[in-house]
C-alpha cells in the first residue's frame, strides 16, 4: 500500500519507478509539476522527446501551446498542476500499452489527485479521458462539464492535436476559455479567490466534430 503523504515524496517515488518495462528506456521520469493548493490539475497522455530529457511535463511544443493558452485566461503554469497519465516516455512516442496505464494511474496519478485535490481535473486529449471516463469520447465531450466521483471533469483536446490539425487550434482556445467561469461556479459560496479569478468567462460555442483518429488525442 502506498503511503506517500506529500509530493515531494511522491516525486522521488515517480523518479525511482520501476514498476513497468517503460523504466528501462527512459532518460528521467516525469512526475507531476506544480503547487500541492492547485485548484486546476491537466492530465495529459504521457512524456515526449523533451519531458523525458527535462523530467518536467509539458516542456516541448504542445507545452509552449499550453503556456500560451493559460496566458489567454490570465493564469500561469506557477498556479496550476501539469502531469500526464503515464510517468516515462514510450519508445519512439507510441500509445502507451494498457499494462503502462494501469500501473502509472494506480501507483501515481491517484495519488496526485489524492494529494492536490484540484477543483477541476482537465483532462487533454482522449487518453486521459478515457481513463477517469471510459464510456467517454473526445469529440463530444469537450468543452462539457463532467462528474468522477467527487471530482469535476473539463475534457479538452490535447494541444499536440494543434501541431497536427490547425484547425483545432481555435477549437482548444474557445474551450479554455470557458474554464475560468467553471472554476467560480464550482468555487465554495464566500471562500477567498486568488488570481485564478483575473480571467473572464467567454461565452461558448456550439461542439465541433471528432478530429482525425491520431496518437495522443
Amino acid at each position: 500500500m502506498n503511503v506517500i503523504g506529500n509530493l515531494p515524496d511522491l516525486r522521488l517515488g515517480i523518479s525511482g519507478c520501476v514498476a513497468c518495462p517503460l523504466h528501462e528506456g527512459r532518460t528521467n521520469a516525469v512526475p507531476g509539476d506544480g503547487p500541492a493548493d492547485a485548484e486546476v490539475v491537466f492530465i495529459g497522455e504521457a512524456p515526449g522527446f523533451y519531458e523525458d530529457k527535462q523530467a518536467r511535463p509539458f516542456v516541448g511544443q504542445a507545452g509552449k501551446f499550453l503556456d500560451e493558452l493559460l496566458e489567454s485566461v490570465g493564469w500561469t503554469r506557477e498556479q496550476v498542476f501539469v502531469t500526464n497519465v503515464v510517468k516515462c516516455r514510450p519508445p519512439n512516442n507510441r500509445d502507451p500499452l494498457p499494462v503502462e496505464l494501469d500501473t502509472c494511474e494506480s501507483n501515481w496519478l491517484k495519488l496526485e489527485l489524492r494529494l492536490v485535490d484540484p477543483k477541476i481535473v482537465v483532462t487533454l486529449g482522449r487518453f486521459s479521458l478515457e481513463r477517469l471516463l471510459p464510456d467517454e469520447r473526445i469529440g463530444r465531450a469537450r468543452g462539457k462539464t463532467l462528474g468522477w466521483g467527487d471530482y469535476t471533469v473539463f475534457p479538452i483536446y490535447h494541444p499536440a492535436a494543434a501541431l497536427h490539425q490547425p484547425q483545432l487550434r481555435n477549437v482548444i482556445k474557445e474551450d479554455f476559455q470557458k474554464l475560468p467561469g467553471v472554476l467560480r461556479s464550482i468555487r465554495a459560496p464566500g471562500s477567498s479567490s486568488d488570481n485564478l479569478d483575473q480571467a473572464a468567462e467567454l461565452p461558448s460555442q456550439s461542439d465541433e466534430p471528432e478530429p482525425q483518429q491520431l496518437n495522443l488525442f
